[in-house]
């Protein structure tokens, strides 16, 4: 049975297998500080480890309950919130003409693709966030 396995500030998907009686701990994949079990994780272990009948579903699961969102104070959210403040800063000092003098005009399309995902995505999420917060009477809260 596979499972997700914290070591220091990393997660890691492992399966426990017994060889000459004594149960060792086969490392299946390298999840990263906020473990998320995608796609690419499946196939890679599903072509290291073929022989290996593994319930994804049950294994996403049990990575999505894992996630410390409620708490400020997890170290989860500390690391988003650092995360996001490094991002904006990075993005503030980003400059347009810096990109158009690089003769790498697909580096700046997929730099631009890149950001348009983002505000997408960004959208999407401050729209869950004020379907979400209960409206005051005072007048609805807005998160924009």
């Amino acid at each position: 049975m596979a499972f997700v396995r914290r070591k220091g500030n990393s997660y890691y998907l492992v399966h426990n297998v017994r060889r000459d009686g004594k149960v060792q701990q086969l490392h299946l994949a390298r999840l990263g500080e906020r473990p998320r079990i995608t796609d690419d994780v499946v196939r890679k272990v599903s072509r290291n480890h073929p022989f290996l009948d593994l319930d994804w579903s049950e294994l996403r699961e049990q990575v999505n309950s894992r996630v410390e969102l409620f708490d400020i104070q997890s170290p989860y959210v500390q690391n988003l919130m650092h995360s996001l403040r490094s991002l904006n800063l990075d993005l503030a000092d980003l400059s347009p003409p810096l990109l158009t003098v690089t003769d790498r005009a697909d580096s700046s399309r997929e730099l631009v693709t890149q950001l348009r995902l983002l505000r997408s995505t960004l959208d999407v999420k401050l729209d869950q966030f004020e379907r979400a917060v209960p409206h005051t009477a005072g007048g609805a809260r807005r998160f924009r």
